[in-house]
């Protein structure tokens, strides 16, 4: 027998019994309560007739006609399919903006780029063009992982902003950037969809980053390393493997090692990007990827990982993780919730998302930069 809460909202009831005859073919409702699970939603609690995974965008065509846009939650041994009253609309962006940040980061990346060619500010300022392998190399890798995002939001549907570069005073970087984002500007449909969109941009940009990193160690020299103080760039498993491989040692050692040139340098800042992004919490890529293996379970994963990234500033003094920590405690504690929260992943995207998670593993540094004292 089906029940309904009483109507005790404002909620237009001619425009919930329309939209429950809409969906009749789709999803077969048991009970129907208004303002639940907060004021000014719907919930009807039954059972799909169809697969989710092939009819969602047709359930939000029929949703978004009434004004509502489909949840779709697992409550205990039945369905619930949410009516969210809103239908996600956004204005389209300042694309002006993403140009000038665009420009802004080629220019300091440029200027990294001379001044590790040069080591004379004066100089690299006055000839930016030296710096040319550097920046197109690491623009060509940043412009591809968020170009795998874009296009994967694209492909579901998503409304997304073009790609935000982030350009960063060499004073205050070794790379001339943060990186770069791109905004979501309304919930994915399914854990496929987040999956497809969270997992693209490291995959894309470890498609650029491994060959321009492999051709740069081959065409960089070994020799002596300095006796005055120098940097030491950090190493993950993968970057270790790939110094064996090309020079048949790992390095440094015996006083010997590889000076980077700038395509070395542009791959490795790669293989550095990627693993800060697939730290697997919060909002990050390896986030999203944790949250469609794990679902809710994933937010159990926060306080471990900022323990660990404590710890490593207790035993390495690395100050960058500190930051982190901070970051992530801001902005990391929430995960991107799918509208459809049931469907699960299919066979082939699992497999993509333990493999990218253990992408993690391979390319994560944790020390990324060691300064030896003269």
């Amino acid at each position: 027998m089906e029940e309904s809460s009483p109507p005790t909202t404002n909620l237009p009831l001619e425009e919930i019994e329309a939209l429950r005859r809409e969906i009749a073919d789709l999803f077969m409702v048991y009970d129907t309560s208004l303002d639940q699970p907060e004021p000014g939603y719907v919930r009807f609690r039954g059972r799909f007739l169809v697969d989710t995974a092939v009819y969602f965008d047709e359930l939000r065509e029929r949703f978004e006609r009434h004004g509502f846009t489909p949840l779709i939650r697992q409550e205990e041994d039945r369905t619930a399919l949410i009516a969210l009253p809103i239908v996600f609309n956004p204005p389209a962006s300042q694309w002006w903006i993403n140009l000038v940040l665009f420009i802004a980061t080629i220019l300091s990346t440029l200027y990294v780029g001379a001044m590790y060619e040069t080591g004379d500010p004066g100089l690299a300022l006055r000839s930016l063009w030296l710096g040319w392998k550097f920046s197109a190399s690491l623009m060509l890798i940043l412009g591809a992982h968020e170009l795998g995002h874009y296009f994967a939001a694209r492909y579901h549907k998503v409304p997304v902003s073009l790609p935000y570069f982030i350009p960063l005073p060499t004073s205050f970087s070794l790379i001339g950037t943060m990186g770069a984002f791109i905004r979501l500007k309304a919930p994915v449909k399914n854990r496929r969809a987040l999956l497809d969109v969270g997992a693209a941009g490291p995959l894309a940009g470890m498609i650029f980053a491994l060959p321009i990193l492999w051709y740069g160690l081959a065409t960089s020299p070994v020799g002596p390393l300095p006796t005055g103080g120098y940097m030491l760039e950090g190493n993950s498993i993968l970057y270790a493997l790939s110094k064996i491989v090309i020079f048949g040692r790992f390095l440094p050692a015996n006083g010997i090692d590889v000076s980077l040139n700038q395509f070395a340098w542009a791959g490795w800042v790669g293989l550095l990007v990627t693993g800060l992004n697939l730290i697997p919490v919060g909002q990050l890529d390896g986030g999203h990827v944790a949250y469609v293996l794990f679902g809710k379970k994933a937010r159990q994963f926060f306080w471990p990982v900022v323990l660990g990234l404590a710890l490593l500033v207790i035993v390495t003094g690395t100050f960058m993780w500190a930051v982190w920590i901070l970051l992530l405690t801001v902005f990391g504690r929430v995960h991107a919730e799918p509208l459809d929260d049931v469907t699960p992943l299919d066979s082939r995207r699992r497999w993509i998302a333990i493999f990218t998670l253990a992408l993690f593993v391979l390319v994560f540094m944790p020390v990324p930069f060691t300064i030896v004292l003269p």
